[in-house]
This record gives structure tokens, C-alpha cells and sequence, in this order.
């Protein structure tokens, strides 16, 4: 498997089709679901989006926005409609539950101009294990390409698609929203000289593999330069160099984001947790989980189910 396709298997998309049609701008959209990652595209006409405090950026028709964070955003019609305090609609993580009322929305007041109306496609994201949280630390606040050159089908393709009613919509949907995150990220990756890329290093990689599938081993600095065929000092040095981290720092916080997977996915205890992701128990753990993050895994856990 290449970098792009390794760092990306493990999110997954629930979305639904957001059709604002509102007739008298402004208008704005409050996305607060919760999710670490979300995409939004224009399929027709334009937006705003403003997020974490960052000033506001444009996505024009075709393009894709990618938010990370769960703190919510707005997109709005307008700058000023996308920092308003008072949105036309918020929209939640009950909004992209499967078996709802359906995939197409609307904002505002009027149905009279469906088939003119600005046409938002809305994702959010969920990872499905640690790997997403590098995602995440990785990615700015808002990132935004454009659709041109890119796999994914026209934007007049995809509201012909979204827009009317046919068997298996949702499901079409959903894959819409992970090909268009692929199709957003591939070429930001590509030019981004950090972890992800050492993954297709011969040898670097060869090292990142071994941690990620094999967490909980007792891993050296010696054993890893073994397994690549390099000198503890250059496999060290090549390490440091590609991924950023020197190669015990990397295994840790890769070790303590499986950990925070299992926190909020499961009801295993901190001490099962610990031994799967390659710590002695409970205690060793949460010293590493004080000495990295600043918390303790159960004040995680207990925040993570608020």
C-alpha cells in the first residue's frame, strides 16, 4: 500500500447533502458535529468558510474545503454571513446519521429555486484508528483545492447525482465524500516532506511498518536499524530526518494515539489498553500520557464521553 492510500484507510465517511436554497442571503451554516475532520464542496455557486478563529476563505464552485478539529465552523454566502453569531441553521452529528429524513436539506425559506440554489455536499469523517490523528496534527486549520485535474466527477455531475431521489443515494453519497477527500489530500501530500512520505522510503518505511502493526513489541533503536539494514547511528539519523521525530519519540506517540483510539471506542481498561499498545500496565502508561498530553488516560476517557 503507498503513503497516501496507508494514512488515509482509516477514515471514514458519514455525510449528507446540504442544498441551502435560501432566496434572501445572508445565509450561513454552523457545522458542529463533533467530527475531527469534515469536507465541504460547493456543487453550486459559492462560500465562505471560517474556522478556529482563521480568517475567512473562499471555496468557489468545484472547490473542496477541508476542516479539521471538532470545533465547529461556519460556511456562510457571504464573509460577514460566515462570522455572524447567529447562523441560519446549525448543523449536528444527528444530521448525518443513516435512516434520516434523507440527504437534501434546506436552509432558509423558499423551495422555488431548487434547481438554481447554492448546492453544499457536506462530510464528516471519522478515523478508525490512531493513524488519523497524524492526519490531524499534519493538516492547517481550513484547506482548500480545486476539483480540476483531479478523479473525481464534475460538480454538475455530482448535484444531478445528490439531488434526486434514487435507490442507494446515501451509500453514492458517502463514497462521493471519500473520493473527494482522497482527491483533496493526494496532491497537498504529495508535496509535504513528512512522515507520511517515509512511508515509501525502502527503508524508513520498512521501520514505520514494523511499529504500526506491531505496537505493543519491545522495540529498540538497535532492533529497528536491524530490520532496514542500517547502522543504529544512520538508520537514527535517516529517521529523524524524514519523519521529524527521532524513532523512540515517533513510537511513543504513536503508541499513546492507539491508546486515545481505545479510550473513546471501547470499554477496555486502562490496564488492557496499556499491555496492547506496548506498555507495561496502567501505571506506565499514564506516566507517558502526563509526561506527552498533560492528562491522565481516565480524564481522557471521561471527556471523550461527555
Amino acid at each position: 500500500m503507498d503513503a497516501v492510500s496507508e494514512l488515509l484507510a482509516g477514515v471514514w465517511g458519514r455525510g449528507a447533502v446540504f442544498r441551502p436554497t435560501v432566496l434572501r442571503p445572508p445565509w450561513a451554516l454552523r457545522m458542529s458535529t463533533g467530527a475531527p475532520l469534515m469536507v465541504a464542496t460547493m456543487l453550486r455557486g459559492h462560500a465562505w468558510v471560517v474556522a478556529d478563529g482563521q480568517d475567512p476563505v473562499r471555496i468557489a464552485e468545484g472547490d473542496i474545503a477541508v476542516v479539521r478539529g471538532g470545533a465547529p465552523y461556519v460556511v456562510g454566502d457571504t464573509p460577514s454571513s460566515a462570522l455572524s453569531s447567529s447562523p441560519t441553521w446549525t448543523v449536528t452529528a444527528a444530521d448525518y446519521c443513516p435512516g434520516g429524513t434523507g440527504p437534501t436539506r434546506s436552509c432558509g425559506s423558499g423551495d422555488n429555486d431548487r434547481e438554481e440554489g447554492p448546492l453544499l455536499l457536506s462530510g464528516a469523517f471519522v478515523g478508525r484508528d490512531g493513524l488519523s490523528e497524524h492526519l490531524l496534527r499534519a493538516l492547517p486549520a481550513i484547506l482548500v483545492v480545486p476539483t480540476t485535474g483531479t478523479a473525481i466527477p464534475a460538480p454538475q455531475v455530482m448535484a444531478e447525482e445528490v439531488t434526486r431521489a434514487r435507490s442507494g443515494q446515501t451509500l453514492v453519497s458517502e463514497r462521493l465524500l471519500d473520493l473527494i477527500l482522497v482527491a483533496a489530500l493526494r496532491g497537498w501530500l504529495d508535496d509535504a516532506p513528512r512522515w507520511w512520505r517515509a512511508l515509501d522510503d525502502p527503508r524508513t518505511g520498512i521501520a514505520l511498518r514494523l511499529m504500526h502493526d506491531s505496537p505493543a513489541h519491545p522495540w529498540t533503536v538497535a532492533d529497528l536499524a536491524a530490520s532496514t539494514g542500517l547502522s543504529r547511528a544512520a538508520f537514527a539519523r535517516s529517521f529523524t530526518s524524514l519523519v521529524g521525530d527521532p524513532p523512540m519519540t515517533y513510537l511513543t506517540n504513536w503508541r499513546l494515539s492507539l491508546a486515545v483510539e481505545l479510550l473513546r471506542t471501547t470499554d477496555l481498561t486502562v490496564d488492557a489498553i496499556a499491555r496492547r499498545v506496548g506498555y507495561s500496565g496502567a501505571f506506565a502508561l499514564s506516566a507517558a500520557f502526563k509526561r506527552v498530553r498533560g492528562s491522565r488516560p481516565s480524564d481522557h476517557r471521561r471527556i471523550s464521553q461527555t
